[in-house]
Formats: structure tokens, C-alpha cells, sequence
């Protein structure tokens, strides 16, 4: 199975989080790896309280077919100790045209592992030490579903063993985990069946599919199901990389625009430290340094496509029986504490939820109603402006920070004791 097509998409999960901006080694956010999909040891993660993940567990549904064959490939980053830093090294293990109908038989039990060899190229050997000895195993089930459709199942465990686990720092456990650990299935033959968008008659089948740490989406052209993407990351189906990003930021909560700004305010001092750094961020920084003039516009936003709204039956409503763009009738009045409370009345104010110091400064205070607001799920809103606000004609203005926001349980009519009663 060629996995080119859901590589692209795979790599750029793989390297989430890897390094952020500034970019730096050096940065807080830098100091410990903020990656998707971490397998620890599994003498580790039973030793800790609470326990760490140590295996990954993704279950999808296929069309039966004896004759077709399966393809896996698992793949994750090998932290490497680099002198007060960690850098990835990519792993990969694969199986090949493994045949469904020998599976259903009896699980795939695969057990491998990568040596201490030093993998990072491009770096004088100085300070650093060879990747530690790690070990994995892959189990493959499969099995018979009642409406006839098959289900595959596959493990991931690292088992690299540990000499005392219970003392052993997390820094160190890093060197031997699985990082942003996932997998890619591929089948020839058949078709898998998908999670996100079944089809009404399987959808039995895909409930009883369990996930943990991943979940399994397709990949490659939009209406190919002949490929899953395992990922630690929450997907649709058929995820793609935006056309206009010319390569990995590392960092897939922010714009390339964005970042791509951001790195190129970096001062000397900080692209020298970059330089001396991890490989994949000096790419970052050699990339960016050369951008073109019409990088930014092409990455500044795109439509993808535009289609017209579905005209809707005269007096109905394009969006069904909720209607945004629909008037909200006014409120007039609201009784509280038997009291019909309008506009220009005033309230003694109790703050319920207390979630922020104006919460506690505001409680007891004296208020007027300016407005009483209703949003589209019916929640009734006093708008007040406080008695005592030196800037009080500013929040009769609506400016914001004169005027708050309370529910009708956190406010109570005020009496005013020294005018009288009205008969």
C-alpha cells in the first residue's frame, strides 16, 4: 500500500506541537515537549499515580473480503538526550500484505524494537548520546460482526522494560516512549467503513467500536476508503493541508501568516540560538527568512468554495425552526420577589457565580436597569449601570466597563427608604 497520499497529513500530526514558537530550546513552552500521543514504558505508566498511557487501541469496521490484504505502519518520534534538550528522531515499523482471511484465525502478535544507534545527521557527535533501546508490540485482531461486516482491531504497547520505574523522572521516561505515537491502515480488496459519516446500517457496528488515545478517520482523496489515519488528533474525514502553507510551523493553533510573522521579529540574539538548535527549527527559520513578497497574501485567507443558499417556503425560515436573523420580541418587564422590574427601576445587586473580583466589588451596590436583554435560548439579562459609577453617563451611553450583565437570580428590587411609599 502506497501511504504517500496520508503521509503528508500524518506528518504534520507527528510533529504537533514539537517545537513552538519562539522556536527557541531554550523557551519555557520548549522546555518539555508538548507532542499528541505519548506511550510511555509500561513499567512506567502502572508505576505512576495516577497512571500514564502506555498503548494505544483503535477499532474500525471493513467490508469482508478473505482475499484482501492489509498494510500497517506504525510510526512515532525516539526522543535523543542533545546536551540540555531532546530531539526526535522518526520511527517507522511496517506490515505487509497481511492476509484478512489468516487474521480472523488468530491475532497478529509483532514484537520490535530500535537500537541505540545515533540517528540525527548533520551534527557534530558533541554532547550528544545514542538513542536508548526501545521495544514495542502490535496485535492484530479481527472478527465477525453479526450484520457481516468485519471488525479490525489493533494494539500498540510499548513493553520497553525499566530497571526501577518508580523513581525514574519523567524527562527520563521520555527517552524511552513512543512520541505522537499513531498508525496508518491500509487495505487492498476491500474498503473500510466510516466513524464519522456511516451509513444508517452500520451504524450498530460503528458504535461498538472502541478508540484510546486515537481515532480512526480516512485519508487520501475525498470518496477513497481504502485508507485510515490512526490519530492522537481529532479529525474529520479526508483532512489536507492547506495548499498555500510551504511547510511545517509545528504549531497547527496558529496561521502560517501568523507565525510566519512572528519568526521574522525574532532578534539576532534568538535566530543565533535557532541556529545552533534542533534541526526542524532552523528549516523553520532558513524557510521563512527566504519567503517570497506574495507569501503572506496567499496565506492571508482562501475560499474554498461558495455555494448558494437553499431558498426556503415563503414564511419559513432557511434554517429551520431556529431563525438567527429573527427578531426577538422585547421584554417588557420581569417580576422578581413580586415586583415588576422595568426599565428605569432600580436594583440592589447579589452576584452568584463570584468568578472574578468585580463579582465581590459590585455585591450590595445600587443599580439602574438600563436595558433588559433576551439571547436566542430564552436567558433573560438585566443590563445595569451602577448609582455610584463616576462614569455612569457612559454606561447610559452602552460603553463597555460601565455596564454589566446580571441574571434575574442575582438581582432584588431596591426600596429607597426615605421616599414614600406610593398608594
Amino acid at each position: 500500500m502506497n501511504f504517500a497520499a496520508a503521509e503528508k497529513i500524518a506528518t504534520a500530526v507527528l510533529y504537533e506541537g514539537y517545537m513552538l514558537y519562539p522556536y527557541r530550546a531554550s523557551s519555557t513552552k520548549n522546555v518539555q515537549r508538548w507532542n499528541f500521543g505519548t506511550l510511555y514504558p509500561r513499567d512506567y505508566a502502572e508505576a505512576k499515580r495516577p497512571a500514564e498511557p502506555f498503548r494505544l487501541l483503535t477499532e474500525c469496521i471493513l467490508k469482508p473480503n478473505p482475499h484482501s490484504t492489509l498494510d500497517v505502519r506504525i510510526r512515532f518520534l525516539h526522543m535523543v538526550r542533545v546536551e540540555n534538550r531532546d530531539e526526535g528522531v522518526e520511527r517507522s515499523y511496517n506490515v505487509k500484505d497481511l492476509r484478512l482471511g489468516d487474521t480472523a484465525t488468530a491475532p497478529i502478535i509483532r514484537d520490535f524494537s530500535f537500537n541505540g544507534t545515533n540517528t540525527i545527521t548533520n551534527k557534530a557527535l558533541d554532547g550528544y548520546t545514542s538513542p536508548k533501546e526501545i521495544n514495542g508490540r502490535l496485535i492484530i485482531r479481527l472478527t465477525t460482526l453479526a450484520c457481516g461486516l468485519l471488525k479490525l482491531t489493533l494494539e500498540l504497547l510499548n513493553v520497553t522494560p525499566m530497571a526501577d520505574p518508580s523513581n525514574c523522572a519523567r524527562a527520563d521516561a521520555m527517552l524511552l516512549a513512543f512520541v505522537s505515537a499513531h498508525a496508518l491502515l491500509g487495505v487492498t480488496g476491500s474498503e473500510f467503513v466510516s466513524l464519522l459519516d456511516t451509513p444508517e446500517e452500520f451504524t450498530d457496528a460503528a458504535a461498538s467500536c472502541r478508540n484510546a488515545g486515537v481515532f480512526p478517520v480516512l485519508v487520501g482523496q475525498r470518496g477513497q476508503k481504502t485508507m485510515l489515519f490512526c490519530s492522537p488528533i481529532i479529525l474529520y474525514d479526508y483532512p489536507q493541508i492547506a495548499p498555500e502553507s510551504a511547510g511545517d510551523f509545528f504549531d497547527g493553533t496558529e496561521m502560517d501568516e501568523m507565525l510566519a510573522l512572528r519568526v521574522l521579529t525574532l532578534t539576532d540574539e534568538e535566530r543565533k540560538e535557532i541556529r545552533g538548535g534542533d534541526d526542524r527549527a532552523v528549516k523553520i527559520l532558513e524557510r521563512t527568512e527566504a519567503l517570497p513578497q506574495d507569501f503572506l497574501m496567499k496565506v492571508h485567507g482562501a475560499i474554498r468554495g461558495m455555494r448558494p443558499m437553499t431558498e426556503s417556503p415563503p414564511g419559513k425560515s432557511p434554517f429551520g425552526e431556529w431563525d438567527p436573523l429573527a427578531e426577538k420580541p422585547s421584554v417588557e418587564s420581569v417580576r422578581i420577589l413580586g415586583v415588576e422590574l422595568r426599565v428605569g427601576d432600580r436594583v440592589r445587586l447579589w452576584p452568584q457565580k463570584r468568578a472574578d473580583i468585580m463579582d465581590m466589588a459590585l455585591e450590595g451596590k445600587v443599580a439602574l436597569i438600563e436595558a433588559i436583554e433576551q439571547d436566542f435560548e430564552d436567558n433573560i439579562q438585566f443590563a445595569v449601570v451602577l448609582d455610584d459609577d463616576p462614569g455612569r453617563e457612559f454606561g447610559m451611553m452602552r460603553q463597555p466597563g460601565h455596564r454589566f450583565f446580571f441574571s434575574p437570580g442575582e438581582v432584588e428590587p431596591f426600596v429607597d427608604a426615605e421616599k414614600p411609599e406610593q398608594a
